[in-house]
């Protein structure tokens, strides 16, 4: 792995953990599931395949930041209207 591909996996899991604050079921089980995905894949040593994996992570994170977005719309818009629309 090379140093940038490195660096790019650690701000990758910080980044991560960060959105993990918010997670439905509680940050503890989603450190734990991180924790367990980035161990399982540490041995890897094929730079494509590290570069296909950190394109999925940072897929992972629009995919988490949508749903928070998501949270957050359906609560303002809970609060705004009397709730008979939805």
């Amino acid at each position: 792995m090379s140093q940038s591909q490195r660096t790019a996996v650690i701000n990758l899991y910080k980044t991560l953990l960060y959105l993990g604050r918010e997670w439905p079921q509680g940050y503890d089980l989603f450190r734990k599931r991180l924790h367990k995905v980035f161990t399982k894949n540490s041995n890897e040593t094929d730079p494509a395949k590290i570069d296909m994996m950190i394109k999925h992570g940072h897929y992972v994170v629009k995919e988490i930041e949508a749903l928070y977005m998501l949270k957050k719309y359906r609560t303002m818009k809970r609060r705004y209207y009397d709730g008979k629309y939805f």
